[in-house]
């Protein structure tokens, strides 16, 4: 279940033609402020080593860049 106010991940052909770009977990939200928590989840992501695929877009590179030391970019297609 996704914290309210986050929308779901579009799945399939809703990013058909948009850039994408494809992040990995790769550090724990634990003892991490709860604005951070709270980015990776809006990001998707909620696990280590846990994948999600996402639209790139100004706000996307946003959340990114307050989450940088917890996540790897792995493909930006």
């Amino acid at each position: 279940m996704r914290a309210p106010g986050f929308p779901a991940q579009p799945k399939g052909d809703d990013m058909a033609g948009k850039k994408t770009i494809t992040l990995v977990q790769i550090r724990s939200a634990n003892r991490r402020p709860e604005r951070q928590t709270e980015t990776l989840t809006g990001l998707g992501l909620n696990k280590l080593h846990r994948t999600a695929t996402v639209e790139d877009t100004p706000a996307v590179r946003g959340m990114l860049r307050k989450v940088q030391h917890l996540v790897r970019v792995v493909d930006g297609k």
